[in-house]
């Protein structure tokens, strides 16, 4: 036998390597202290975060997705709860604190079931099974809805905003949602689809946030060209122009003679020429409001002023794909191919001082598949929370209209998917029927943690919630308010299907991917190109730092 023989090294020198029970519950406990970040902003009663960057930019909010976006998180296995936050955004637009709470809790139970020696692969397989069957009740205690059932709508977007600071104003701003998703939904089959990029959201300082309101059609961030030019313009016929009302410069160096002073005049004259043959076929075509995607010449601001024609330069892409759906125009790219084809038609654009700007408003236009949302607040902060709270409401209703399904809230229907769970264990038999029982309890922890923010016993609220379900009370569920159980029906506490189906899905994947690894090998980070501090720190650094930070965030 041979002694003394070198070590064969695998892997590159300094490579961290954990394996085996440790690195499981490192990445549990790293996944738990992104649930508690969040735990807290759940319900009417959650509080918010404020969150400070490098840069000292503030963000007060308690919209689960953006406060994740904002901690700059490190471990590998919490960056997975925030992909579980970011997915819920991007599908259901709510719900974001939910389904990580839920991600967090699964995993808190599986640590356990991991200590009574049952085997992660057992407990994977028993999630997987009990998130299948919590998706058939989803699906059979959901009611149904249509795109005319305005006053269930409205109740779906005041739902999501009731624990926003917005919460005051949320009829008003549900009201608005509701519009605005109805004004924008496009037919589509048996059912209809919601593009939220056809609704504009435009943030401006100053008034109250009861000065929010819907305009039916386009608002472009800009003001006219020219003082000469109409402030209002009746029944006007848009065109818009992804050209440059400007002389070309040449691609190439060009370099021009001139021996004479008429020959600079005739120079001259040819410009001129050329921008007043520019502005005449933008009145042969009969357009008299000019939308355009680049700049416009100050000479040509002279002629367009002269023929009365209203002109906003420099206009987003977006708004120009807005206002081409709002008034039916053509964005023509080259000036001399514009015809009356092109012109789109409207019933009114003026331009409207709104606190220190000047904007253009586009309203008016029939069957207007386009519209937008003046925001008003007091501060920036509160303006960016007001957008994110309609931004919210918008996707709840949206998704809505879309499924044509909705469930109650207020850990009603978690409690009753719970409820069928235990009563299912039991046919499943062998490991996996703990495993059952566990995703019951942690789909609990929606109810609880409601009772908790509100300062409620949550032993006490679940005791009674589960004896409201089992006497077939199947909308009882957390009034906050009031601090007890109640029927949320009457409370008006309801939400898209969509929004519970993906937190199921989300967190049920998440848990299972952390809990199938048992081995982490993190690569030795480059050091930084000077040589000296300040690079970027260890691929792993943050491995046994998450825990430190769910106590910043988690003693609320």
């Amino acid at each position: 036998m041979l002694t003394g023989q070198t070590p064969i090294l695998v892997l590159k020198e300094g490579t961290r390597r954990e394996k085996g029970r440790g690195a499981l519950s490192n990445n549990i406990q790293a996944a738990k202290a992104i649930a508690d970040a969040v735990r807290s902003t759940l319900g009417p009663r959650g509080l918010d975060k404020m969150l400070v960057d490098s840069m000292g930019d503030v963000v007060v909010t308690n919209d689960g997705v953006t406060i994740l976006k904002e901690m700059d998180v490190e471990h590998p296995a919490a960056k997975m709860l925030v992909e579980v936050a970011k997915t819920q955004d991007q599908e259901a637009g709510d719900g974001t604190t939910t389904a990580v709470v839920l991600a967090g809790e699964l995993l808190k139970r599986a640590e356990s079931l991991i200590e009574q020696n049952i085997h992660p692969t057992i407990i994977s397989q028993g999630y997987r099974l009990a998130s299948q069957k919590a998706l058939e009740v989803l699906q059979k205690v959901s009611q149904p809805i249509s795109i005319n059932d305005h006053d269930l709508l409205g109740r779906i977007a005041t739902t999501s905003m009731g624990s926003k600071s917005v919460s005051f104003n949320r009829d008003m701003l549900g009201e608005i949602a509701v519009k605005a998703v109805t004004a924008v939904a496009e037919k589509k089959g048996e059912g209809h689809y919601v593009d939220l990029d056809n609704i504009q959201l435009i943030k401006k300082q100053g008034g109250a946030m009861a000065d929010t309101q819907l305009i039916e059609g386009v608002i472009v961030d800009k003001e006219k060209v020219h003082s000469g030019m109409p402030a209002r313009v009746e029944n006007p016929k848009i065109a818009l122009l992804d050209a440059a009302l400007e002389i070309k410069k040449t691609e190439i160096d060009a370099k021009i003679e001139i021996n004479d002073p008429s020959q600079l005049n005739a120079f001259l004259q040819e410009e001129e020429n050329m921008l007043r043959r520019m502005v005449e076929q933008v009145k042969k075509s009969g357009a008299n409001v000019v939308l355009c995607q680049k700049g416009i010449d100050d000479l040509a601001q002279h002629f367009l002023a002269k023929e009365g024609i209203y002109a906003v330069r420099r206009v987003k892409k977006s708004d120009m794909e807005k206002l081409a759906k709002a008034t039916g125009a053509n964005i023509v790219s080259k000036v001399s191919e514009l015809t009356a084809d092109d012109v789109g038609h409207a019933g009114l654009v003026e331009e409207r001082k709104i606190g220190e700007d000047a904007l253009t408003f586009v309203t008016g236009a029939k069957k207007a598949k386009a519209v937008s949302i003046l925001i008003r607040g007091g501060t920036e902060h509160v303006l960016d929370e007001i957008e994110r709270s309609l931004d919210d409401a918008l996707n709840v209703v949206a998704v809505a209209v879309e499924d044509g399904r909705y469930v109650f809230g207020g850990g009603a229907t978690a409690e009753e998917i719970a409820m069928h769970l235990r009563d299912h264990a039991a046919k499943v038999g062998g490991r996996e029927q703990i495993a059952f029982e566990s995703f019951a309890e942690s789909l609990e922890s929606v109810p609880r943690t409601l009772a908790e923010n509100a300062g409620l016993d949550p032993i006490d609220i679940l005791i009674e919630l589960r004896k409201a379900h089992k006497g077939n009370q199947q909308r009882a569920g957390v009034n906050v308010l009031a601090g007890k159980i109640g029927d949320m029906g009457e409370l008006h506490v309801i939400e898209p299907i969509r929004v519970g189906r993906q937190a199921i899905e989300s967190a049920t994947d998440a848990a299972v991917m952390i809990l199938r690894i048992d081995d982490v090998i993190a690569s030795k980070s480059s050091p930084p190109p000077s040589g000296g501090p300040g690079g970027p720190g260890g691929g792993m650094g943050g491995m046994g730092g998450m825990g430190g930070m769910g106590g910043d965030f988690g003693e609320d």
